[in-house]
């Protein structure tokens, strides 16, 4: 018996910024002279994103009145601390995933909810409890014994644990349906000490979430297309732990991402692609299409020099690197929605790997079954 991803919906915040003007703000922000300004639109230019979201409007507002977090101050006293920013996470995140969710599950019969044996939610970039998980059981109705199994702080490849956890679930029971939602408000986390780490942190990370519906594909409510997944696999790189992380500071999470985090994917994929391929049966010519994490353009071309597929292969990356920078954990439901929704893409078989702190890499087989 496999299980297979049914339906997946999207949603964001209502503030979408371009990069141009995100750019104008960090330049203020950051109090950068020429010089540093001209290194930093570099950075801006080449990131591969026209717009991102944020629940804040403070991005796109040019006067520090407008701004709800973010003044332009040099006064530390006033820069926002944790608690005001989970207060903000607190008060946006569960409409956003809900919104999201309800996307996920419009085609269904009006019955769906009471038929969600489990909830998973996703997110690195804020908690409390009680949280997301009972404020989504309350907005969409489900049954208040639903399983309940949260995954926080795990970054980027936080939904293909989700996956992989649904996956089990279904294994075991045959007519569980599995509810996914990621959540990932990571404008909140504005750092503005001037380091380049800061500098490429604040060009990529936006807000988004993503829901996913999977069920055991020989009891599937949905009657669309659906993926059906196949095989994960996972390791970590010890070297490369100290290369990215993410820390709950004084003044918000602080992310740590290192110019060399490319170059170790550039390293590291195939050792791991190799592997989940094995343990498919797989070989790489059998792979149609890819779903690499949007962590940002140079990732992506990393993964794409290692592995020796074609951009066209990985486009729905790119489309959405380019349309909502990286949502962290609620991305790669992003791309593989648009592959969902995709209808030439028939009985294909797709390979997908995101990356997080550890220096760890995900990875998953897919197989995309369209619906006349």
């Amino acid at each position: 018996m496999n299980s297979c991803i049914s339906a997946i919906g999207t949603a964001n915040p209502q503030y979408r910024t371009s990069q141009n003007d995100i750019y104008q703000f960090m330049v203020e922000a950051f109090d950068l002279d020429r010089n540093n300004a001209s290194r930093l639109k570099a950075i801006y230019e080449n990131s591969g994103i026209d717009h991102r979201f944020s629940v804040l409007p403070d991005f796109g507002k040019k006067r520090s009145a407008e701004r709800l977090l973010f003044q332009n101050s040099k006064d530390e006293n006033l820069f926002p601390g944790t608690g005001k920013r989970m207060d903000q996470y607190q008060k946006e995140a569960a409409g956003i995933a809900a919104a999201a969710a309800k996307k996920c599950l419009k085609d269904f019969k009006e019955d769906i909810s009471s038929k969600i044996t489990h909830l998973i939610t996703v997110s690195c970039t804020g908690m409390y409890a009680p949280g997301i998980d009972i404020n989504l059981v309350e907005m969409l109705g489900l049954s208040h014994s639903v399983e309940r199994t949260c995954i926080n702080f795990m970054g980027c490849y936080g939904a293909l644990n989700a996956l992989k956890t649904a996956d089990y679930i279904c294994r075991a029971q045959s007519d569980a349906k599995v509810l996914i939602v990621c959540i990932e408000l990571c404008t909140l986390h504005f750092q503005k000490e001037n380091t380049l780490d800061n500098w490429v942190a604040n060009s990529l990370f936006s807000d988004g979430a993503a829901a996913a519906l999977v069920e055991n594909s020989d009891h599937r409510t949905g009657k669309g297309n659906y993926l059906m997944l196949d095989t994960f696999y996972s390791e970590f790189i010890p070297a490369a732990k100290n290369e990215m992380g993410w820390y709950i500071g004084d003044k918000g999470f602080e992310m740590k991402l290192t110019s060399k985090v490319s170059k170790l994917i550039l390293k590291h994929i195939p050792g791991v692609v190799k592997k989940v391929l094995e343990k498919a049966g797989l070989v790489e010519s059998d792979v149609d299409s890819y779903a690499i994490h949007p962590g940002g353009r140079k990732i992506l071309e990393a993964a794409e020099t290692a592995l020796g597929f074609s951009r066209e292969s990985n486009k729905y990356s790119y489309q959405v690197l380019r349309d909502y920078g990286n949502m962290s954990s609620a991305s790669i439901l992003f791309v593989l929605e648009n592959i969902l929704m995709e209808s030439s893409i028939d009985n294909k078989t797709i390979l997908g790997c995101a990356f997080g702190p550890g220096l760890t890499v995900e990875s998953m087989i897919l197989k995309k079954n369209v619906q006349a």
